[in-house]
């Protein structure tokens, strides 16, 4: 790399990054890369929190997985590609800001999607975006040799599967392969997608920085948090034009503000940079996991918008389903943050009998809905969670006190 002064990189060799790099951090182009993603996410969860406001959010959930996914992988392919190989110089970043336009291409297309299963506008986003990220890595693999293999495994598994993705679109869009067949198409194209990485790096492993993937993941989980406080902002907005500031609505407004903040805590408990160091080749369900990490909290945020929604208008969604909106997606959310601690980790973060009674109250939560109201419910949920990182915090406590005290008494021995 050139020297920290340098302000200009017309052109940088691609080479792999020191994995042990000091002081890596997220740089400037990588943030701005986010922004675009913001919006990305704002439109999938604005739609599908109006699929759960018209009483359509099971058959809106599929359409919101499989546009999420889309975004994800874009998002997570460029973050691992980065980690390895992030120049900074002229090439690089405008191949990066091709990638950037292909998701505000496949932003604009999230409501033909999800409305009508029209995804033709996604799948050329997508394609703008696998083509700067192909470009990237073959250019990788020309200027480094050593992970030459590699690079090109990478560049041609993601070509082939977008073949893969274009022929989806042209077969069920033209009738070749019955509608019904576009679910099984994208699952098998999907599962592909994951096997890429594994199979690329089996020739030789990418540098990646720990502590720069663990950074990454923690922005991109604020970034969804952010996304939540926005979609509530959104309904409350809709209730004060319908002039139905009540109770209720203070309740959800502020109880939504603290299970996202809890949700948050949890999160940042485990130093996963050092985990991921000490553990790379857990690094694939570590990644993986995060996805149903980041569609539990886009759909969280689908959730609140709609509660307070509710408060100003007479929705087609029950209260009950409501009331699920928000329990569903905490519920995959602590599962998930405990199972991707676990794999990292080294001593345990949340305790597993915490967790699922946690689990298990939150998701009963919502049947007391017709009596306790959206208000309530989202009250408990995030009651709930307010004490399971007090139970974790508390632990966390004992356990470190046990540990001082056995240093303490082993030294006195001696």
């Amino acid at each position: 790399m050139p020297p920290s002064g340098t302000t200009i990189r017309i052109r940088v060799r691609m080479s792999a990054r020191a994995i042990d790099e000091p002081h890596r951090v997220s740089s400037q182009l990588e943030l701005l890369f986010d922004l675009t993603f913001v919006v990305a996410v704002a439109a999938v969860t604005a739609q599908f929190a109006h699929d759960i406001a018209e009483g359509h959010g099971l058959a809106g959930l599929v359409p919101f997985l499989q546009v999420f996914f889309a975004i994800w992988w874009a998002w997570m392919n460029f973050t691992w590609f980065a980690s390895s190989y992030d120049t900074d110089d002229v090439a690089y970043r405008l191949l990066t800001m091709v990638q950037m336009a292909g998701v505000l291409v496949l932003a604009a297309g999230v409501p033909a999607a999800a409305s009508r299963s029209e995804y033709g506008v996604i799948t050329l986003g997508y394609l703008v975006m696998r083509i700067g990220l192909v470009a990237q890595w073959l250019r990788a693999g020309l200027e480094d040799p050593a992970r030459r293999r590699t690079a090109f495994r990478y560049a041609g598994g993601i070509a082939a599967l977008q073949l893969g993705w274009l022929s989806r679109l042209v077969l069920v869009e033209t009738g070749v392969l019955p509608s019904s067949s576009g679910l099984p198409y994208f699952v098998c194209l999907a599962a592909l997608e994951l096997a890429v990485p594994w199979w690329a790096e089996r020739a030789r492993a990418t540098n990646w920085h720990p502590h720069h993937i663990a950074e990454r993941y923690g922005l991109f989980t604020i970034i969804l948090l952010g996304e939540s406080v926005l979609a509530a902002s959104r309904g409350v907005g809709r209730a004060l034009e319908a002039d139905a500031v009540g109770g209720s609505f203070v309740v959800i407004a502020i109880a939504g503000l603290i299970l996202l903040f809890a949700l948050w805590w949890l999160y940042f408990l485990g130093p996963a940079g050092d985990g991921l160091t000490d553990r790379r080749h857990r690094s694939y369900l570590w990644g993986y996991g995060h996805y149903g990490i980041f569609a539990a909290l886009a759909a969280l945020g689908a959730g609140l918008e709609v509660a307070v929604e509710q408060n100003g208008h007479g929705l087609a969604a029950s209260s009950p389903a409501l009331g699920y909106a928000v329990a569903v997606p905490v519920g995959v959310c602590l599962a998930l943050l405990w199972a991707v601690h676990v794999l990292v980790v080294r001593e345990r973060v949340m305790s597993p009998a915490a967790v699922v009674a946690s689990i298990v109250i939150v998701l009963s939560v919502p049947l007391a809905t017709p009596w306790i109201g959206v208000a309530g419910t989202v009250a408990a949920i995030a009651a709930v969670c307010v004490v399971l990182v007090a139970v974790t915090i508390w632990t966390a406590a004992l356990r470190s006190r046990s540990r001082d005290m056995s240093h303490v008494a082993g030294d006195e021995s001696n």
